[in-house]
């Protein structure tokens, strides 16, 4: 073979090289822009080798989200920790259709037929965190049993309890379609998820999500519990750690059991902090993703500010009724100081004085003895949601449910304006 044929081999091979390196980024253009196009996000997966996956994920498909409540069956349940407080629901739809895909990080909206120790059944509505990737054939909740407040007379967890009491194997729920804005996005900065007892369920769908759609972003998790006893998935979370490099893992406990040792049962024996971030994160333009109990959130998110987090780069899900303030103008809690403002509820043929202490429009509805229908109480399952005949409502922070043009969630807003509600 001669030189010149030789530099021809040569530059024909660097040619195909390119050629199915330009085909390749055309096909995976292509199918963000189909996406974009539908308003589903398309999940492209790395065409790269990568670090070995921990079950198959969902392939790309464009299934809309249903409407209304959709009969799901309960596949399996699997105990997560310990203390055996955690469980684990896979739920597979009874009409053997495809499931949509949703965003990691989002929550399904349960209606529950409760009965209380008297016997008479009662309808609920509860939200719970998706924990799991998206995935073709099944949808997983991961639920913590709530027990009684110590020393107080409150009953334990209605909903949790049921869940683990009464679902069973083969039990059918009403649910509706994943929804929520708090979830990961699909940029390749790095990422810092932070989840506070059973608000690690949102952190593994985002964690699971991650490491197999982007397996070289760079990701941290601190996890904090009391002790091994409540940790949830360790060996899966450990077995994640020593698969990918670029995932970091620390388990932080704040109360340890005397058998535990420091280094080999857990990182930290502290409750998750911003000191413990500093220590431990590089100086890198991170997005925050936390999720936990009141007070963790409450000391952390404005401890992320001080420490000169940006607010576009600090999320967060709470636990209950949204009670964390960012401490930008804009999302600070709506108030209303006219005193002139007439909350008319037309179905009920009632109107009132509008008081700026009044809380809510639902908790202004109830003190005035109008029912309305309510679940999380929290702006997430959307049962308050209620049609705006005239005027107009604001919110301090924008609802997790997003309510019908012309209509809104009371158990979240005031009244801007003289308002009349269909109610």
């Amino acid at each position: 073979m001669t030189s010149s044929s030789l530099l021809l081999w040569i530059a024909f091979g660097i040619a195909l090289q390119v050629a199915i390196w330009l085909g390749i980024e055309f096909w995976r253009h292509w199918l963000e822009y189909q996406g974009l196009r539908s308003g589903v996000p398309v999940q492209v997966g790395s065409l790269l080798p990568a670090a070995p996956q921990f079950g198959a994920l969902s392939e790309p498909a464009l299934i809309a989200a249903w409407s209304g409540l959709r009969p799901f069956r309960v596949e399996r349940r699997v105990v997560e920790d310990g203390a055996q407080t955690v469980c684990s629901f896979y739920l597979v739809p009874e009409d053997g259709e495809a499931l949509p895909s949703f965003l990691p990080g989002q929550f399904l909206t349960f209606r529950l037929d409760v009965s209380p120790a008297e016997g008479a059944s009662e309808q609920i509505i509860r939200c719970y965190s998706l924990s799991d990737a998206p995935r073709p054939d099944y949808y997983r909740v991961s639920i913590k049993r709530v027990p009684a407040p110590a020393g107080r007379d409150v009953p334990p967890g209605r909903s949790s309890n049921h869940f683990h009491d009464q679902v069973a194997v083969g039990s059918v729920l009403q649910v509706r379609a994943p929804s929520g804005h708090f979830h990961i996005d699909r940029s390749d900065a790095p990422v810092v998820l932070i989840g506070g007892g059973i608000g690690i369920t949102p952190m593994l769908s985002m964690l699971n999500w991650c490491l197999n759609e982007q397996p070289g972003r760079e990701l941290w998790l601190f996890y904090g519990v009391r002790n091994s006893r409540e940790l949830v998935m360790k060996s899966h979370l450990e077995q994640l750690a020593a698969a990918y490099p670029n995932f970091h893992l620390r388990f932080c406990f704040s109360d340890p059991l005397p058998e535990e040792v420091a280094g080999r049962d857990y990182h930290f024996a502290s409750r998750i902090d911003v000191r413990l971030l500093r220590a431990e994160l590089p100086l890198k333009p991170y997005h925050f993703y936390i999720c936990g109990p009141t007070p963790l959130m409450e000391s952390l998110v404005p401890a992320l500010e001080d420490w000169g987090v940006p607010d576009a780069h600090i999320h967060f899900e709470a636990f209950g009724p949204a009670s964390i303030k960012r401490r930008s103008a804009a999302a600070q809690p709506a108030v209303t100081t006219q005193s002139d403002i007439v909350v008319t509820f037309a179905r009920s043929g009632k109107q009132f004085q509008w008081q700026p202490d009044a809380g809510n429009l639902l908790e202004f509805a109830e003190a005035n003895g109008i029912a309305v229908d309510s679940g999380c109480r929290a702006g997430g399952c959307g049962s308050c949601q209620t049609t705006i005949t005239s005027g107009e409502v604001s919110y301090g922070q924008a609802p997790e449910f997003d309510p019908e043009p012309g209509s809104c969630l009371l158990c979240t807003c005031i009244p801007k304006t003289s308002v009349t509600l269909e109610v």
